[in-house]
């Protein structure tokens, strides 16, 4: 996607509300204000934290060369190319991502035979799985509504089972335990998966790219 196509900037609010909500679908820290975007303090082994903005903005540059570690990530609303021209030449960009919204109804397939669906909502949090007739895991997936959007994350189908439309099945059953009609539905879209939710409605609002130390 480049600097063209990505003309018009995502909205900070609703980049705000699915990175809260993508937290606490997650069990993390909430975001908190930083160089003109958010961090998100993860403590994981491969990402000790991140920082988030909507557009390019000059703090960035600043953090960015501040910062010597990998598994520190930088992810902005732009394109890769916009991205690397504020940062040092040691940081390196990772796999593009899809900033996608979806309007409309969800429908919803036929579960294929020889799959069983299971859902269930714990803490606000709902949880999507698909089991083959032997109880292995074929697809799963998680939602949660906060702020005012509904936020579908970690949509994954196991290699042995895609298409077959196990996707779209989960996306629609995540999709029915939205409570409010208004809030907005928001997704990060992997260069893989693009494609599929494309067909299912979901439009890109912006790049989403990522780099960090290697």
């Amino acid at each position: 996607m480049g600097e063209q196509e990505n003309a018009h900037l995502l909205e900070p609010g609703l980049l705000a509300a699915w990175l809260a909500a993508r937290s606490i679908v997650r069990g993390l820290a909430l975001p908190v204000p930083d160089h003109g975007g958010w961090r998100v303090d993860t403590g994981l082994p491969k990402e000790i934290r991140r920082y988030v903005s909507s557009e390019p903005v000059p703090g960035i540059s600043a953090l960015a060369a501040s910062i010597h570690r990998p598994h520190i990530f930088i992810k902005m609303c732009c394109s890769g190319e916009q991205l690397l021209k504020l940062l040092p030449p040691r940081w390196q960009l990772r796999p593009a991502g899809f900033f996608m919204t979806h309007e409309g109804s969800l429908h919803a397939p036929a579960l294929p035979a020889g799959y069983r669906l299971d859902v269930a909502t714990s803490q606000a949090i709902t949880t999507a799985r698909i089991f083959t007739g032997d109880g292995a895991v074929a697809a799963s997936g998680h939602a949660v509504e906060h702020a005012g959007v509904f936020v579908f994350d970690r949509i994954v189908t196991e290699a042995a089972h895609r298409r077959r439309g196990l996707g779209r099945v989960l996306i629609a059953a995540l999709g029915a335990r939205q409570r409010s009609a208004s809030a907005r539905r928001v997704l990060v879209a992997t260069e893989d998966g693009l494609k599929l939710y494309a067909s299912l409605g979901w439009h890109t609002q912006s790049a989403y790219s990522t780099a960090t130390i290697t």
